[in-house]
This record gives C-alpha cells, structure tokens and sequence, in this order.
C-alpha cells in the first residue's frame, strides 16, 4: 500500500495524540476484546487504511490501566480479556465530541483511500500531481500563473461537487 509522506519524509500518523485511547475506549463500549481483536477492529473501522501494530495498541492499553479506563484479566487459557470500567465510560463520554470529530475524519480518510484503490482514479490523482509537481518544479511561477493554477483546481472541485 502506498503511503502519503510529510515534508520530513515519515508518514503522517493516522490518530492525534490521545485519540487511539478514544477509539479504544469506544469499541470496549460495545464488546469486551482481547489485544488483538482490538488491532483488528480498528483495521476494519479504517477500512484497511491503518493497523496499529503490538507496539502501539499494548502500550496505549496499559495507559489506559494505569488511569483506571479499562480492566484487564487473565482467562484460564492465557489470554487477556479487556473491558472499560465505569471510569473510563465517564472519560469517554466527558470526550464524547473529540470522539465524534475523530469518526468524522476516519470516515473521510477512508473514503479517499478507497477512491484511490480505484484504477481509473489512481491514474487520474496521479496524472494530476505529476503535471502539477512538473509544473512547480520547472521553475519560478508568476503570481499570474499561480493564479490560473489554483483557478483550474477551484472550478473543477466546484465542477465534481456539482455532479449527480
């Protein structure tokens, strides 16, 4: 899968900071889960467009522990079973529109990252950025050709906004 890299050259995280505890906290409010379902559901929240790995669920995990958000128990086969306590129901609820605001921009992420799964879009995206980068990097541009530049990008986003 191919990834959007910032101007440092690393990948952007997909969650702020404090919003995986948020979205961790929300799926223990419909089910009890082990670590590694957790990994699973948020991979299918995203739509495939992020797993976290061990190294950032387990720590988060244990955050949330040490604050009183979830229990973690010990089943007879081993494996650990994870469930929001009353605590953390509160936290989750007195966040309850940060929460909200993460969704929206999940839901929005992925609906791009499903857009470009598509063939014809992927080639259109990058039919676009490569004209666009090859136009930018030939050389200094005038204030006039900035100007039609972003003239052609504002109407055909007014154009694709006003298809049926």
């Amino acid at each position: 899968m191919r990834h959007e890299y910032d101007s440092g050259g690393r990948r952007p995280r997909f969650f702020g900071h404090g919003d995986l505890r948020l979205v961790i906290l929300d799926i223990l409010t419909r089910s009890a889960s082990h670590g590694y379902e957790l990994i699973k559901e948020i991979e299918n929240l995203t739509q495939g467009n992020y797993t976290p790995s061990p190294g950032v669920i387990y720590p988060t995990l244990d955050y949330l522990q040490d604050q009183t958000f979830i229990t973690i128990t010990e089943e007879e086969n081993g494996r650990k079973t994870i469930t929001i306590t009353a605590e953390g129901q509160r936290w989750l609820d007195e966040n309850r529109e940060q929460l909200e605001q993460i969704q929206v921009r999940i839901k929005a992420r992925s609906v791009g990252f499903q857009l470009r799964k598509n063939p014809q879009m992927k080639r259109a995206l990058d039919n676009f950025k490569a004209v666009l980068d090859l136009k930018v990097n030939q050389g200094e541009l005038s204030d006039a050709q900035l100007k039609q530049i972003i003239g052609v990008i504002d109407r055909a986003a007014l154009e694709i906004s006003q298809l049926d």
